[in-house]
């Protein structure tokens, strides 16, 4: 805030308190939810979710990325270095499965990262049971559909809320 006085500027901090900021980023095909394998997937697409997100948590600020390509996602994880989020909920897709690089990505943050994954993945192929971001989540959420989101972001609400981040 901004006042005038005797011919002075007096720059007052904010009395707004601070609030939870999220960032979900998702990776290669999901952008295809809706349409793509709805019997694993569901029918619902990620920006119909993500109106219900956002509505549901109408207090917080929620951004959204999502890209095919893995260098895209890692620097949008280096760009959380700012410190303006309290925490990335990432679903990475197959490359859960197979980049390092994006792995290193996670664990070079600061930023708490929250791994997802819509279907179960330890039923599914066996490719899909190594899991190389988990070492560096704080936790993660597979097979709950898309409401492993929620479930994410109300995880970085309650830490917020109760001081932890």
């Amino acid at each position: 805030m901004l006042r005038l006085s005797k011919q002075r500027y007096i720059f007052e901090p904010s009395k707004e308190p601070p609030r939870v900021k999220i960032l979900i980023i998702n990776g290669p095909n999901l952008n295809l939810l809706g349409t793509r394998e709805p019997n694993i997937y569901g029918a619902t697409t990620f920006e119909s979710f993500l109106t219900q997100v956002k509505n549901h948590f109408s207090t917080i600020n929620i951004d959204y990325f999502q890209s095919n390509v893995e260098g895209e996602l890692i620097n949008r994880l280096h760009d959380t270095e700012s410190g303006e989020y309290t925490g990335i909920v990432l679903n990475a897709g197959g490359y859960s499965h197979t980049s390092v690089a994006l792995a290193d990505a996670v664990a070079a943050i600061k930023t708490p990262v929250v791994g997802v994954h819509i279907s179960n993945i330890y039923t599914r192929e066996n490719e899909r049971h190594i899991e190389l971001l988990a070492k560096y989540c704080v936790g993660g959420i597979y097979g709950l559909g898309m409401n492993g989101y929620t479930l994410a972001i109300q995880h970085f609400v309650n830490d917020f809320t109760t001081g932890k981040v």
